[in-house]
């Protein structure tokens, strides 16, 4: 088990703001982009215009404020952290069986295949596979961030791997994880985007395929390559939530995921107090307790593990 410690402290008041914003970032982002997934952005135009409300629809019927499996899969490891005190993968695994159990409203082809190899064989990790790049392990990855924030490099890499093996194994997806964890650290620790781009930077110097300073990427599809182009490229293409949000969805695609990884990116960088209020208003209230009550309990989690 990795970065284990004990919860039950509170978390100072400019993390708990930058964490819950991570969730809620997450979340929002999620709900807006679900509606216009799977669609070219000339096909958004055409519907929406610009598409810049949560309304729920899209392909999986979605109520206004229902999230799909980013968030979903989030708080299931999240749930798992703190029950055990930190990153077990068999736990981890466990969980996630659980929610596939549950028939939840969407599931990415490798996530499904990673839980049935777990229930197969009881081994939290599936084989390397230079094939499998997608972004399931990424979209979930925001407990990570959270317990490890004060955690060296090595832990938070040990931790992320423990968690992203049991359905992604995969050297560029391993890259494109760990970069946006550490961001996300960078972020929850009052570091800016500045001090947050350099470690995109550096993914790109080790990875030149993640190149972001080059033409919009539109319609991203689940590749981890295009799902990060897009994110960065929104990311440092506005300085508000709100507006990083809305061109990230805008883009079409894999936009629940491209919403859920820009959202806990720039909640992590903004704060809570930056997202618009009639977002977090429009979420599942079930679903923004949950976010909200697990950033808290994750952020004490650390900050004992620290202490």
């Amino acid at each position: 088990m990795l970065a284990a410690g004990v919860a039950g402290e509170k978390a100072e008041p400019a993390s708990s703001a930058r964490g819950v914003g991570a969730y809620l970032g997450l979340a929002v982002g999620d709900a807006l982009g679900a509606t216009v997934e799977f669609m070219t952005p000339r096909e958004i135009r055409h519907q929406y215009g610009v598409h810049r409300e949560i309304i729920g629809g899209g392909w999986l019927r979605l109520r206004p404020g229902q999230v799909t499996d980013d968030t979903e899969m989030t708080l299931a490891l999240g749930r798992s952290v703190l029950r055990r005190g930190g990153v077990d993968p068999a736990d981890a695994a466990e969980v996630f069986s659980e929610w596939m159990r549950s028939k939840p409203v969407d599931i990415g082809h490798t996530v499904r295949r990673g839980i049935a190899h777990y229930r197969r064989t009881r081994t939290p990790e599936v084989a390397p596979d230079e094939q499998n790049a997608g972004n399931g392990a990424c979209m979930r990855c925001l407990p990570i961030a959270l317990l490890c924030r004060h955690e060296d490099e090595q832990a938070l890499i040990r931790a992320s791997r423990a968690q992203a093996h049991i359905t992604h194994n995969n050297p560029v997806a391993d890259a494109g994880t760990e970069t946006v964890l550490r961001m996300l650290v960078t972020a929850l620790n009052g570091g800016g985007s500045d001090r947050m781009r350099l470690h995109a930077e550096r993914l790109v110097a080790r990875y030149p395929v993640f190149r972001f300073d080059r033409r919009p990427v539109e319609n991203p599809s689940g590749w981890i390559v295009e799902t990060l182009q897009a994110v960065f490229q929104a990311l440092y293409g506005h300085d508000s939530f709100e507006e990083i949000l809305v061109d990230v969805v805008n883009r079409g695609g894999d936009a629940d995921t491209t919403g859920a990884i820009a959202g806990m990116l720039a909640g992590a960088l903004y704060g809570i107090h930056a997202i618009p209020g009639r977002w977090s208003r429009k979420l599942d209230p079930e679903v923004r307790r949950s976010c909200e009550g697990q950033a808290i309990e994750l952020l004490a989690l650390a900050g004992r593990g620290s202490a």
